[in-house]
């Protein structure tokens, strides 16, 4: 059976198109062994196998929803009627909530056979991000909900986290039975993320600093991003001359040369938004101006692996002005605006009432400007909010703007503001995908 890379070869030769009707984290809940003595299980987030003399290394065990259904396909094929396949090391790739779970099964297992508990192992900084996952509770929740479920449903975030026991602030090494597992530390979509490599097998394990899509690196509703850092992460692990990737999302890739390649194409495509963006804030220009003049490499924009299709590049833009500039826009008005509500109502007595406003929308839509159909709707709403003939053409406006998102942050933000109105649109905001993501 070689479900796996029969997938893996299929996502390669993908057009872009193709990748955007098909996303790319597309789950086989197959687990399979991908090299000597590695295994890998294909889910929407991943779960990587390790065989060693000494038991099990684990990398990223499952999410808080899925972790059974993982640690099942893994007893399936390693059964607990050997010792050797008891669990002797987990890691954590990063904090993200689809990766750190599982490890407390691990632990009964452990308990119910007389085994040692297995270590857990990840960055020093993964424990802060479960301490701030637990202060921000709440807030967790709704942004989850409206990211991937587009504001509908029950809005929930775990509470309870395994941090790791074994931590390390740059690099680690660690010596499993006789097999070298190597770790590094680095800032990308986290600032707690670790890659793993393998150099027995030359097997590479990126968790989300390699994901087949555009690099999370702009998400609106999450923390700060780290674009330049992410850039040296790439360079990094493609100097190792990794025969296998193992990535945290999305199919392996098989052979030195792809693996080069996409490592070698994805940072190119990061740093030049990177690069990019820096120069035009040098020149003093504001973010509007920056974020429409950006783009990404246009001999890069048909690589399957980095399709818009979750993360944009206009959003990574403004996270990298966000952690060199701040949250000032460069626009005057903005550093302490009156309040939304009094900005639309005047707009609205200036344009004769707040339903012409909503009116001049649904032109705005039947002609194909959807940013100023949503401006329009929301100034419309905002200045009459009770008035239900303009809470449905704003909806409408919503509706029409997540069926033409291409990603799933502006899916699921869009979605969001429709159901807000009233607008009833069932699916995850991945289209393609039926398991949930945490960042």
């Amino acid at each position: 059976m070689h479900a796996i890379r029969d997938a893996a070869e299929e996502a390669w030769n993908r057009s872009a198109l193709e990748t955007t009707a098909r996303h790319a984290w597309r789950q086989l809940k197959v687990f399979e062994e991908c090299a000597p003595d590695t295994w890998f299980y294909s889910g929407m987030a991943n779960v990587v196998v390790r065989r060693t003399p000494m038991g099990l290394v684990v990398i990223d065990p499952g999410a808080f929803n899925n972790a059974q259904d993982k640690q099942a396909a893994i007893r399936e094929r390693f059964s607990l009627n050997d010792p050797a396949h008891r669990v002797h090391t987990i890691i954590y790739t990063h904090g993200h909530a689809d990766h750190c779970f599982g490890a407390e099964l691990y632990a009964a297992e452990a308990a119910a056979h007389d085994w040692t508990a297995p270590r857990v192992v990840g960055h020093e900084a993964v424990a802060r991000r479960f301490q701030r996952y637990q202060a921000t509770n709440g807030f967790n929740a709704i942004i989850n909900l409206r990211q991937f479920r587009g504001g509908q449903g029950r809005a929930y975030w775990p509470m309870e986290y395994r941090a790791p026991d074994l931590t390390y602030r740059d690099e680690l090494s660690l010596d499993i039975g006789g097999v070298t597992v190597e770790l590094r530390h680095a800032r990308g979509e986290t600032d707690d993320a670790s890659w793993v490599f393998f150099p027995d097998t030359r097997v590479l394990c990126t968790g989300d600093l390699f994901v087949w899509v555009t690099p999370n690196c702009g998400n609106p509703q999450k923390v700060q991003r780290y674009a330049k850092d992410w850039v040296a992460a790439l360079r990094t692990m493609q100097s190792r001359e990794a025969e296998v990737l193992l990535p945290g999302h999305g199919t392996p890739i098989f052979g030195a040369a792809r693996v080069r390649q996409a490592l070698g194409d994805t940072a190119t495509y990061l740093e030049s938004i990177h690069d990019q963006t820096v120069a035009l804030m040098n020149e003093g220009l504001p973010l509007d101006t920056i974020v429409q003049r950006v783009q990404p490499p246009a001999d890069l924009l048909d690589r399957p692996y980095l399709q818009p299709i979750y993360d944009e590049p206009e959003f990574i833009v403004r996270n990298i002005w966000r952690l060199y500039g701040g949250w000032y826009d460069g626009v005057p008005s903005h550093l302490k605006p009156a309040p939304e509500a009094e900005q639309a109502a005047v707009i609205a007595e200036l344009a004769g009432g707040a339903r012409n406003v909503a009116d001049r929308a649904l032109r705005a839509i039947a002609s194909g400007d959807m940013r100023l159909a949503s401006h329009l709707a929301d100034w419309a709403h905002f200045a009459a909010p009770d008035d239900a003939s303009i809470r449905d053409i704003r909806r409408q406006v919503y509706e029409a703007r997540q069926s033409e998102a291409g990603s799933t942050m502006a899916i699921g933000l869009f979605r969001s503001a429709a159901v807000e109105m009233g607008a009833e649109i069932s699916g995850s905001t991945l289209r393609a995908s039926e398991e949930t993501r945490s960042d």
